[in-house]
């Protein structure tokens, strides 16, 4: 279990570097380009985010090596630790000073989480999907991302934004599950992982969420899209997690300090999207004056 969260630790650095990176690169595309394969055409020529993409490769590689040892429940939301990781990279990298806010809010979110995972102790998973599950659940993860994608098609202001950072967030939480998936049958029969459909709908879900991650910080400011893609993809990997795998938290008291632990995060996701350092630098690519 450490190491799967250690693996997922490092998964979410590498993040935290493609999402600057492609954070830049984003904002210099025209807005006419939103929720258009053009988008991704134009993102191609800029270096900084082929830099992006290869950061973001390697967190992939990174976070299959931990849900090949943790279950979906906890290497996703061990993963929030990525906004983090962006401030601090932010920083660095422009040599400006985090504000004692920011720090504190960086405090809170690794609060909430630990609280929330050392309440939750996500199990192993007790079972294998089937086909019924997993045909189930590609019906309902397909709709539901249909319908933000719509809601965001239809709206302005932040609407748009959140309602693509939550469709991100369910797809990377549902391409998290198809990883685990791959992984299993990579250790059984890696000769039957190249013919085994999780591959390929794997690839497919992956590519799907990164394109409505570019959309959803090319239409809106951080504040709106970063804590909507944060917070949804844990709480829907937890989902995942137990419908699919039958991954088990603890529950009676001990739900006392996961709901807290939750609380303290989405407060902290939120705070650390607000701060200036960050929606500054990722906005304009330049520090704060």
């Amino acid at each position: 279990m450490i190491f799967a969260a250690l693996l997922a630790v490092l998964a979410a650095l590498c993040n935290a570097a493609a999402s600057v990176l492609q954070r830049r690169a984003a904002r210099s595309v025209p807005q006419e380009f939103g929720l258009r394969l053009g988008l991704i055409w134009a993102l191609i020529g800029n270096p900084l985010w082929r830099w992006g993409i290869a950061a973001l490769i390697a967190g992939f590689a990174f976070q299959a090596a931990a849900l090949s040892r943790g279950g979906v429940s906890l290497v996703q939301p061990a993963m929030v630790i990525e906004l983090p990781f962006t401030m601090i990279i932010l920083s660095r990298v422009f040599g400006t000073v985090l504000d004692r806010r920011s720090w504190l809010a960086i405090g809170v979110l690794s609060a909430g989480l630990a609280m929330f995972l050392t309440g939750a102790v996500p199990g192993a998973g007790q079972w294998t999907p089937d086909a019924l599950e997993w045909i189930i659940t590609i019906i309902v993860t397909v709709a539901t991302v249909a319908a933000l994608v719509a809601v965001a098609v239809l709206s302005r202001g932040p609407i748009r934004p959140a309602a693509l950072g939550v469709a991100g967030g369910i797809g990377f939480a549902f391409t998290a599950t198809l990883i685990k998936n791959c992984t299993t049958i990579l250790e059984q029969d890696p000769g039957a992982l190249l013919v085994s459909w999780p591959l390929y709908g794997m690839v497919a879900a992956g590519l799907c969420s990164v394109y409505l991650l570019q959309n959803a910080l090319h239409s809106g400011t951080l504040v709106v899209a970063q804590p909507a893609l944060t917070i949804s993809d844990p709480m829907a990997s937890i989902l995942y997690g137990a419908l699919l795998y039958g991954e088990p938290i603890r529950t009676g008291p001990w739900l006392v300090l996961e709901v807290a632990g939750a609380g303290l995060l989405v407060y902290g996701v939120i705070a650390l999207a607000r701060s200036p350092v960050i929606q500054a630098q990722i906005a304009t690519g330049e520090p704060p004056k």
